[in-house]
């Protein structure tokens, strides 16, 4: 048996494989599969301060090869995860990612400061999130605000931080490199491309927020190329997700720069594809003597 354990801003997992934010809630639904503890570890449902309902419905629709979904970080608020999801996730041995996530930048620096002190063992920073003090763009799409929003973050928390990139720039290794230059310890990609489709009986977006985020196989080749120019590009961990359905596709994730991944599709067709990722990882490493599964990290050679 291959050496799983792979290391992320100083946190150890016993794997690399991490459901993703948004796809797997707390893990409540899949203990029905399998133990938690399974898993390297798990990026909770996106938190904000106060709960939200979310987007109207219809919000998820099906795509060729994937998903749109615009259903507007749906959760209970902070508090009713410090009370009810925390004290029941760490009994599960296995790590526990907070993926937060605000309007403002105040919002998102009072999460990170409540959140030190608790049992979480990383915090996932979702700059895809649209500023309301500045128009409604996201805090990802400009170096700028990228780096305002990771800066206030790191200042309110002592937990690793790990700033979540959004793939809908121009160019995605800049915007990591402004977050690493303000104290982000990793980062993660690639959030959803932004997408839309139409229901040609109606004339109406079939969403109806209009547009959503696509998700799914289709993406995979843009995640490994932004995963590929980031890790070449900064020189905190990366952690790859986009597109991931096979234990093939976290491998090729890997040799691209991502020391660790997540899975979010995949997940609503196939609710094993974790724990089938992770055999998959320990039979290849294995058929291929290779003794630790972070020696292929960054390993692709390019013409």
């Amino acid at each position: 048996m291959a050496d799983l354990r792979v290391n992320v801003a100083g946190v150890e997992f016993k794997n690399p494989v991490i459901p993703a934010s948004g796809a797997f809630g707390y893990g409540r639904e899949y203990e029905a599969f399998y133990p938690l503890s399974k898993l390297g570890g798990l990026s909770i449902k996106g938190t904000t301060l106060e709960p939200r309902q979310g987007n109207p419905g219809p919000r998820v629709a099906e795509t060729p090869s994937g998903m749109l979904n615009s259903v507007g970080l749906q959760n209970g608020g902070l508090e009713k995860f410090l009370s009810y999801e925390l004290p029941n996730l760490v009994t599960k041995d296995t790590r526990i990612i907070a993926n937060i996530a605000g309007a403002t930048i105040e919002d998102c620096a009072e999460l990170a400061g409540r959140l030190n002190g608790t049992a979480v063992d990383m915090i996932e920073l979702n700059i895809s999130c649209p500023n309301v003090k500045h128009g409604g763009a996201a805090f990802g799409t400009s170096c700028e605000s990228a780096s305002a929003i990771t800066a206030a973050v790191r200042k309110a928390s002592d937990k690793p931080l790990m700033v979540k990139l959004s793939p809908n720039v121009t160019s995605i290794a800049d915007i990591a490199k402004a977050v690493e230059a303000e104290g982000a310890d990793a980062v993660s990609l690639i959030n959803t491309l932004l997408g839309m489709r139409i229901d040609i009986k109606t004339g109406r977006p079939i969403l109806k927020n209009n547009v959503g985020g696509l998700s799914g196989p289709a993406v995979f080749p843009v995640a490994v190329r932004m995963v590929w120019q980031v890790a070449n590009a900064v020189k905190i961990p990366v952690m790859g997700m986009g597109g991931i359905s096979t234990w093939e596709d976290a491998v090729e994730m890997m040799m691209a720069g991502a020391s660790a991944i997540q899975i979010g599709a995949a997940l609503f067709s196939n609710p094993y594809a974790p724990v089938e990722i992770i055999d998959g990882l320990n039979k290849y490493c294995d058929d291929n003597n290779i003794k630790c599964i972070s020696d292929i990290v960054g390993t692709v050679k390019p013409w």
